[in-house]
């Protein structure tokens, strides 16, 4: 699989990298990680249920692989909406680190 990059450089010292990662048509399982939800037990979490709390996590705290299967398993407009409507969970940088993202993958 291939994933097109863009790269921009802002000034001499910030280099943005945008990825277009291809949407899958399958709900990929993923069976998360303790230190991504410390506070529960991750054999617990309904994707389905639990989107917003996933979205959260996953965009503030998620690796390589956490982040390819958010866009993957959930539509983009979920994830702009739970983004719009977190409240102190995602912090202002990657808040606007995502924004940034999603414009460009309209």
């Amino acid at each position: 699989m291939y994933f097109l990059a863009e790269v921009f450089i802002l000034r001499y010292d910030t280099i943005i990298v945008f990825f277009s990662m291809p949407r899958s048509k399958k709900n990929p399982p993923i069976r998360f990680r303790q230190s991504l939800f410390w506070d529960v037990d991750p054999k617990t979490i309904d994707p389905k249920k639990h989107a917003r709390y996933i979205i959260e996590r996953v965009l503030e705290f998620g690796n390589d692989g956490e982040v390819r299967w958010l866009f993957a398993f959930y539509p983009q407009s979920l994830i702009r909406e739970t983004m719009a409507r977190s409240r102190g969970v995602l912090h202002g940088k990657t808040k606007a680190l995502w924004v940034l993202v999603l414009q460009q993958h309209k």
